[in-house]
């Protein structure tokens, strides 16, 4: 059974070392120490690596041989080279063969160390997970439609098991797409009702004049445009259950009926004198803040404890990131089969930047980005020019005639942001044909965080493979 190691230290200096041990032990990490070259790669044929600091000159084996042998051998291990003065050139060359990245030695600040380690771990950790979902079927983690192995969401099925034999109400909350109506389904599927009808209405989408009548019913000729008598929902659903949408937006008057079926298990037709028995299991879910609503004098309190006999709580996606890249693969799969494309792969940028997304429309959001997505991949592969605006930053997408033409035939502000978005794109395509499209090198004449940098060259969609190109070219 292989060890996981978060972090493999390969240095000869022993001053070195024990700086770098003092890093390790404060920020907790669980590390472990190679002297030399060969005692390295004894390390990664026994363990599982998640970063390796490594020095470029070292007895037996040199870094850049550390490095090639991670490569060949497919280790996912992210590689951070350490090189005096005098050998930075040789660091360049080496993250072009796929190093993470390199810190010149003596450090000026340790805090780097720190950040470039920890960034990637996150990285190592994603592409991980990258080939842990490519190699599972994701379906495994789904339940009753519903996706997560979160601790929340596992949560979330336990209580449906529990609950769902009963013929409680129950009240779903949470934020908008966060999949209440899945979590009323997979009640209903797992009752006993489950043969019966499963009535879903959304509250909101129907005018207050138009609501009572779907729910209850009315007799022919109680209202104008009533030209026959017709059952309501509740009848409709009778002896099976009945799942209420939006349940914040009924009407005081639509709530009184409804408590009357929630008492006494009956229903009048608009119209009618006669009043109907019902047996159905009422499921409510609402994304606003019922107390809140009954202390503004807009939700009856006696319904509201009528209906929270239960209570589940969705969490938001911000709150179970941890199901972010699983949800995206379901996603992927689902669309990739219904688009009859074979987009099979995310590339760890996206889902960084996935992962990173603060997720206000939550899992119906991230589904209709993945579809996107799926749509516009022109390869197996999801990538960054893939994801739309909210996703990167509405501030880096650039027009075909971003250019600082005539704009004064533009309001002030639009024009600012043209030539804004022209500056960059000339400065970030100056920056990286001098360097031949090293990151490392143009992100450190910018003065920015190499991460950062990777981003907006992402944002830009530029294309770091056409400056290498240019230059094997030159040297060709």
């Amino acid at each position: 059974m292989f060890k996981t190691t978060d972090l493999l230290i390969v240095e000869d200096d022993e001053s070195m070392v024990k700086v770098l041990e003092k890093i390790a032990k404060e920020c907790r990490w669980n590390f472990c120490i190679a002297r030399s070259g060969t005692e390295a790669l004894e390390i990664f044929n026994r363990d599982v690596i998640e970063v390796a600091l490594v020095d470029i000159k070292l007895p037996g084996f040199n870094g850049l041989q550390i490095l090639e042998h991670v490569k060949k051998n497919r280790y996912l291990t992210e590689i951070i080279l350490m090189t005096g003065v005098g050998t930075v050139e040789t660091a360049v060359s080496a993250i072009k063969m796929g190093a993470y990245d390199y810190l010149t030695k003596p450090f000026d600040d340790i805090r780097q160390v720190i950040t470039l380690v920890e960034k990637a771990k996150e990285r190592y950790r994603l592409l991980h997970k990258i080939k842990e979902l490519e190699r599972q079927n994701v379906d495994q983690f789904e339940f009753e439609d519903i996706i997560g192995r979160s601790p929340k969401m596992q949560e979330v099925y336990r209580i449906i098991e529990a609950i769902a034999p009963t013929n409680s109400t129950v009240l779903i909350t949470g934020d908008s797409g966060t999949g209440k109506e899945l979590v009323a389904t997979a009640i209903h599927r797992r009752s006993n009702r489950k043969e019966k009808p499963f009535v879903v209405i959304n509250c909101a989408a129907i005018p207050e004049q138009l609501l009572e009548s779907e729910l209850f019913g009315h007799k022919k000729g109680s209202f104008t445009g009533a030209v026959n008598d017709k059952r309501g929902l509740f009848e409709e659903a009778d002896t099976g259950t009945i799942f209420l949408d939006e349940i914040g937006e009924v009407s005081l008057a639509i709530q009184v009926k409804l408590l009357r079926v929630l008492q006494e298990g009956e229903v009048r037709p608009i119209g009618s004198n006669i009043t109907k028995k019902v047996g159905v299991r009422l499921l409510a879910a609402t994304n606003k803040d019922l107390a809140k609503l009954i202390k503004e004098g807009r939700f009856r309190e006696d319904l509201y404890y009528r209906l929270n006999v239960i209570n589940i709580i969705l969490p938001p996606l911000k709150d179970r990131s941890e199901d972010i890249s699983l949800l995206a693969y379901y996603f992927l799969k689902k669309h990739s089969a219904r688009l009859k494309k074979t987009v099979d792969k995310i590339s760890v940028d996206v889902l960084q930047t996935l992962q990173n997304y603060d997720w206000m429309g939550n899992v119906r959001e991230l589904e209709n980005i993945i579809e996107r997505a799926a749509v516009l991949a022109n390869t197996d592969t999801i990538f960054a020019k893939e994801l739309p605006p909210q996703i990167l930053g509405q501030s880096f997408y650039v027009t075909e005639d971003a250019g600082p033409k005539d704009l004064t035939k533009f309001p002030y502000q639009e024009a600012k942001d043209r030539a804004l978005a022209s500056f960059n794109r000339t400065y970030l395509a100056s920056l990286l044909k001098q360097t031949s499209g090293n990151i490392s090198i143009a992100s450190e004449r910018a003065g920015m965080d190499r991460s950062n940098f990777k981003k907006i060259i992402r944002r830009y969609n530029i294309d770091i493979a056409e400056f290498k190109h240019a230059l094997k070219m030159k040297s060709n």
